[in-house]
């Protein structure tokens, strides 16, 4: 009998509903979702405007919960966790990419990228993070700017250190929300490259939700958010 390995994430029957305010009524934003992605996998979710991407997203991040259905990760069911669990598996497990880089503008690029691994005093990952980061800094064509602020970096530049931030502890999952969105096109499809070699060098899990075809076409997998409900693209 030959084992399957278990996929890196599942999603079983996940829906989101916020409730409305005041008397109006509940709004669903995600139905009965089911996933599964396998660790290594390069997926993007696409869809217009408020259909949900970002939303389940979050879900997948552990940043918000669903309404009902159940999400596991490395075969770890998330359900039950409470918040300072959840809080533990985002720092170790996933990293997160966003349109705005949120990189501290007092900070240097180095500073700003051993961010992530402060958060956890116990984590074998501080012992060798400074000498990670230059490597990964040095990957992505930063060498040379480790004491730069933000402020002195292009807006392609500081993506760049959000994406070397979101990988510095080593995550087995990467979430990025819209990771070009602000990019002109040449540092759009700089970026987008960039996202696949180290899918592909890190061995990481890569999900990107985007409005950008071009980026999507480079993902292994492109899925379609349409009416709440997840579609093979």
């Amino acid at each position: 009998m030959t084992l399957t390995a278990r996929p890196l994430l599942k999603l079983e029957n996940v829906s989101k509903t916020y409730a409305a305010a005041g008397d109006g009524a509940a709004v669903p934003v995600l139905r009965d979702v089911t996933l599964q992605i396998e660790a290594g996998e390069s997926v993007a979710i696409m869809g217009p405007s408020g259909c949900g991407k970002s939303t389940l997203l979050n879900i997948l991040g552990t940043l918000d919960r669903p309404s009902s259905g159940r999400v596991w990760l490395d075969g770890r069911d998330l359900s039950g966790l409470d918040e300072l669990e959840l809080a533990a598996v985002r720092n170790r497990q996933i990293g997160f990419i966003f349109q705005a880089h949120h990189l501290l503008p007092q900070c240097s690029v180095m500073e700003n990228v051993l961010v992530p691994t402060l958060a956890d005093m116990k984590s074998t990952v501080r012992d060798g993070a400074e000498a990670r980061a230059k490597k990964l800094l040095d990957r992505v064509g930063l060498g040379a700017r480790l004491n730069h602020r933000p402020g002195q970096l292009s807006g392609g530049e500081r993506q760049r250190v959000a994406v070397v931030r979101a990988l510095i502890n080593g995550p087995k999952l990467l979430l990025a929300d819209e990771p070009t969105g602000a990019l002109d096109r040449a540092s759009a499809g700089s970026l987008a490259d960039l996202l696949v070699e180290l899918n592909r060098e890190e061995g990481v899990t890569l999900i990107t939700v985007t409005h950008a075809a071009d980026l999507a076409h480079r993902m292994r997998r492109a899925l379609e958010l349409r009416d709440g409900a997840l579609i093979d693209g």
